[in-house]
């Protein structure tokens, strides 16, 4: 049996065997395990596997991601993200659509510090869903814009995604962080102008709430401010060149933790459910990069990304055309497969024919984030659509789905504007220090 038809048989097992329930890491390590035995030997697959699985748990760049993810949990349970959601809704509350407004800027803030998607929908949903019901917002806006919002957990840095991505590549954590911030802001903005549109031919589904006085607002401001400055503190700190991003994720940390302290939320019960979530989420990525590293090795065994380049140039569809039939296949995908799995499964393939194209693989990274972010929310395993739907139990799935279409949509024009001007992602990134 030739190399690619075994490569096409592993990738067949893999999604077998996730489709049984088994977890995405271990599925891939066995199936990495297996092919490299298959297309060498049991001594080869015993050594990449044993060997990867140490040097992904002891890797020094990959500890910022249990500490961003401490981090985002510290800042939740010291009630910072509720100051920031009280903020936005001070100033945008007034108006058709405000509440919704706000919730975007708060997932904006929030996905500043979480770097998850589903701790950003979940974190804002208990936050922004009560209070926009309470205000008589339309159940599709309410549950739509928290499910499109928290999307802004893997784009806006830190990014779990970022990391994974920058792990799997061999590229700068610290580039693709900053190559995500005008990117994850022009969605935001994208997102704001989907609001505006809604409310105007639906005025019913966003009704102005009642205007905050300056004092008011003043108040909600200074109240934010603590989560303003662990933004500047660790993003800034990486432009400016002050911090690695490990140690920009530790000063934050250590931040969020003073903040903690400070607020006086840093009961036992508190501090052991940031601790277990954070272990919890931490080992879920560590597991998949881990099955990754062994799968990786496997589908280069198998010639596979050699034979997918070489397809793609005899189709004749010039670099931005075979982009495109990408970004198509990956929008497809995305509705079957959850985005940090679908990442580290097809990375191995898709890279190099990127590469082989000519593309920068910073702008990638980017654009392959935006086109999880879009699998996030697509029916029918939106996984932030469920996670909303645990939130708002008094609401039908298919309501949230319906909700999220317009934010889909401000998605898919946010992903045609970086494939058209590129430099939007690589500004930043490009002007480091």
């Amino acid at each position: 049996m030739s190399a690619p038809v075994i490569g096409l048989l592993g990738f067949a097992g893999l999604f077998v065997l996730m489709g049984i329930g088994m977890p995405v890491g271990i599925a891939m390590l066995l199936v990495g395990f297996l092919g490299i035995v298959s297309l060498s030997s049991l001594n080869a697959a015993a050594y990449t596997v044993s060997g990867q699985a140490f040097e992904i748990a002891s890797m020094y760049d990959l500890s910022v991601l249990p500490l961003f993810i401490l981090m985002g949990n510290l800042a939740s349970a010291s009630g910072l993200s509720r100051d920031l959601y009280t903020a936005a809704y001070s100033w945008f509350g007034h108006r058709k659509g405000g509440l919704a407004s706000a919730t975007v800027v708060g997932c904006a803030g929030f996905a500043a510090l979480s770097g998850s998607s589903i701790a950003s929908a979940v974190t804002m949903g208990r936050v922004a869903y009560p209070e926009m019901r309470r205000f008589g917002y339309g159940a599709r806006l309410s549950t739509g814009v928290i499910a499109a919002g928290g999307t802004l957990g893997i784009l806006i840095p830190p990014s779990t995604g970022f990391v994974m991505y920058a792990i799997l590549t061999e590229q700068s954590i610290g580039r693709l962080f900053m190559a995500g911030i005008l990117p994850g802001l022009l969605l935001a903005a994208l997102f704001l102008l989907a609001i505006t549109l809604i409310v105007h031919f639906r005025p019913e589904e966003g009704p102005a709430g009642p205007l905050s006085s300056g004092r008011e607002r003043l108040d909600a401001s200074r109240r934010a401010l603590g989560i303003l400055t662990i933004i500047v503190l660790t993003i800034g700190g990486i432009y400016a060149g002050f911090f690695t991003p490990v140690e920009a994720a530790g000063v934050g940390a250590a931040f969020a933790l003073g903040m903690l302290v400070v607020r006086k939320q840093a009961s036992l019960a508190n501090l052991n459910s940031v601790v277990m979530e954070t272990l919890q989420t931490s080992g879920m990525c560590f597991l998949i990069l881990i099955g990754a590293s062994a799968f990786s090795p496997f589908i280069a065994l198998s010639e596979l990304p050699r034979d997918a380049a070489a397809m793609f140039a005899g189709l004749g569809l010039g670099p931005y055309g075979t982009m495109i039939l990408l970004l198509i296949a990956y929008a497809i995908l995305g509705m079957f497969i959850e985005g940090l799995s679908l990442l580290v499964i097809t990375l191995p393939i898709v890279f190099p024919v990127i590469m082989a194209l000519g593309f920068d693989p910073i702008w990638f990274g980017v654009i392959m984030v935006v086109v999880l972010e879009m699998g996030l929310i697509s029916p029918p395993v939106g996984v932030n659509c469920f996670v909303v739907k645990t939130v708002a139990d008094d609401v039908k799935l298919q309501t949230v789905f319906a909700g999220v279409i317009p934010f889909w949509v401000a998605m898919m024009v946010c992903l045609a504007i970086l494939v058209a001007f590129p430099q939007i992602a690589l500004l930043l990134p490009n002007a480091m220090f």
